[in-house]
């Protein structure tokens, strides 16, 4: 809210918000009409095809939101804003109200009629309720129904008897406050605001925000008033811009030499053997002296830990444990105050993490968080962490995110490791100095992006893929069966290469792509060996091998090379070719790459 023309920047802003969810677009503006609402089950581009029937709608203030659908199948009805039933309030709302359906029944037996299947309606009606009931200012009914609903939420209301105001409210869903001259504009992350202001306030849990007269005033929902810190962002406006590439994710991979180099960059000098993670410092003594270290993440923060997990274990000699966070927070897991608790999320909002986190917390263990995204609630909630300094991931599957967080997991196990003695000085400065070479070989791996792309298309086609690995590559298995199944739609496994015998050789056959990662380390003779199990098969092999290999060369229908690196570091290598398979096999199969059906970038709700 402000000076300018709303809509427009609303528009724009919608649009770089649509990585997160991508299924139906709307807003509420203040215009001559009232307050009106214009929603469109689709893409942005609909809903601004839409708005173009009505001529100019010249608002200074308004609200807008793409959803990815919890509550409600995708369509125009179900899409936000939503009105109260006088609409004279429109709400957006991101998050999952838990407790709906009782609060539904309840407005329901007091006449509210509900025009969508959403619990964002339920909460924008039981305001309202709240509002009638308590002859109070919306405001006012905002906080006490927030001591009510059970939830996550990040919501922003418009009310058509202030048009001057905006009421917003957050608990487990990000905002974000942009603070311009004389103007306002609020978001799920910064990347609508840099166009506009580099100053911000991150909205905390429990903290509402009422921006009235072009005066920004917060209070916690006990009707405490606190002071906002503004942040000042880093983030240019071209890092979120496909500079020249067809889709972001293409962009993001080979932003790849880039991003992990921006990660080492002022952490790492290998000529004078110095490693230093800031985030560590304060609380370096405990993590040498921990018993166990905890990793919770989902999805390729998952995959990061698992690679972690073996980084951990071989440099520092600590027992590790990785955990779906979405299982953790379930199963009353046990944890101690000598436990150190590593939480990893590209976006710094995932819920099941955060709320993984908060159980650790409880029990008394040290939380370190590593993500990607300054200011995220993560980062707020962990006793300290470490950012990855990738720059803004747009692709919803994650990719560059991927090497990041290995390279400040591996620089964490060296370091751990080096602190505790259990590498010598000598292999400790021959590790510093190799990791400082992985950004350049980086670059050498994504020069073979010709060669994967004839091989994507003579399987683009194929309906179930298997990716088998060992050791450090078992994750990277994981990792490339869930891109391509992320953004292609095919069928794609991850296992151990030595599990193929207990029960997936039986798929093999002439028409089952096997996905190889069979570089020269530990157990390279052992993944031969398996390769000439599913040759014996007729399986159809690619392989990911090192520069030079002859042997595999001789057995698979197709090798893709990557540089030599030490077996730790490898997974920073063999990732890049199956990142770039599942890019070209998705683009050829007519596949939205950066928005694939059903996913959103930052998975806020369980």
């Amino acid at each position: 809210m402000g000076e300018r023309e709303a809509l427009p920047i609303i528009i724009k802003g919608l649009k770089r918000l649509e990585y997160r969810g991508y299924d139906s677009a709307g807003v509420a503006l203040l215009d001559k009409e009232g307050l009106s609402i214009y929603k469109k089950k689709g893409k942005v581009s609909e809903l601004e095809n839409h708005l173009a029937k009505f001529g100019d709608l010249g608002s200074k203030i308004g609200i807008g939101h793409t959803r990815w659908a919890t509550h409600g199948e995708p369509n125009d009805v179900n899409a936000h804003p939503h009105y109260s039933s006088n609409e004279k309030f429109a709400m957006i709302h991101n998050g999952i109200i838990e407790n709906y359906d009782v609060l539904k029944t309840d407005l329901i037996k007091k006449g509210y009629e509900f025009r969508s299947e959403t619990d964002s309606e339920v909460f924008i009606k039981f305001i309202e309720d709240v509002y009638v009931n308590n002859y109070c200012s919306l405001e006012e009914a905002v906080r006490l129904a927030l001591h009510k609903v059970v939830g996550a939420y990040a919501i922003v209301i418009m009310n058509l008897e202030e048009p001057d105001t905006l009421i917003a409210a957050r608990k487990g869903s990000p905002l974000v406050i942009g603070v311009g001259e004389d103007e306002y504009f609020l978001a799920s992350d910064a990347t609508p605001i840099i166009e506009y202001t580099n100053q911000v306030v991150y909205l905390d849990d429990y903290e509402i925000a009422v921006i009235r007269n072009n005066k920004l005033q917060i209070k916690t929902i006990e009707n405490v008033e606190t002071n906002p810190y503004i942040n000042q962002l880093e983030m240019e406006l071209e890092a979120i811009e496909k500079g020249g590439y067809e889709h972001f994710m293409l962009k993001e991979i080979n932003e790849q030499p880039r991003s992990i180099a921006d990660c080492m960059r002022g952490r790492l000098d290998a000529k004078n053997g110095r490693l230093v993670l800031g985030g560590l410092r304060d609380y370096l003594n405990k993590f040498q002296n921990a018993e166990r270290i905890i990793i919770t993440a989902c999805g390729t923060s998952w995959h990061a830990g698992l690679v972690a997990e073996y980084l951990f274990e071989e440099f520092a000699r600590i027992p590790v444990e990785v955990e779906y966070a979405s299982e953790f927070r379930y199963r009353n897991p046990v944890i101690s105050e000598k436990d150190f608790v590593i939480a990893i999320s590209q976006s710094g909002e995932t819920a099941d993490t955060l709320a993984a986190i908060e159980l650790a917390k409880s029990k008394g263990a040290t939380i370190f968080g590593v993500c990607n995204v300054v200011g995220s609630s993560i980062a707020r909630a962990t006793h300290a962490g470490s950012y990855t300094h990738a720059g803004p991931e747009i692709g919803v599957a994650s990719t560059k995110a991927f090497t990041a967080q290995i390279s400040v997991l591996a620089m964490m196990a060296l370091k751990l490791g080096y602190q505790r003695g259990t590498i010598s000085e000598a292999r400790y400065m021959h590790l510093l100095a190799e990791l400082e070479t992985i950004p350049s070989k980086v670059e050498r791996a994504l020069k073979l992006n010709d060669k994967i792309k004839e091989i994507a298309w003579e399987y683009k086609d194929s309906r179930n893929f298997l990716y088998l690995g060992r050791g450090y590559n078992f994750p990277v298995a994981l990792e490339g069966a869930l891109k391509l199944k992320e953004i292609s739609y095919i069928h794609a496994e991850g296992y151990p290469a030595a599990e193929m015998k207990h029960g997936p050789i039986a798929l093999i056959d002439q028409e089952m792509p096997v996905v190889f990662i069979a570089t020269k380390d530990s157990s390279y003779e052992k993944v031969v060996s398996n390769i000439q199990e599913v040759k014996a098969r007729k399986g159809r092999i690619i392989a990911v091998v090192t520069e030079g290999d002859t042997t595999v060369k001789h057995m698979a229908d197709h090798t893709i090379e990557i540089p030599e690196t030490e077996e730790a570091f490898v997974p920073l290598l063999s990732v890049i070719p199956l990142q770039q398979l599942s890019y070209h096999i998705a683009v050829m199969r007519g596949c939205n790459v950066d928005q694939p059906r059903n996913l959103a970038k930052s998975v806020t709700v369980e």
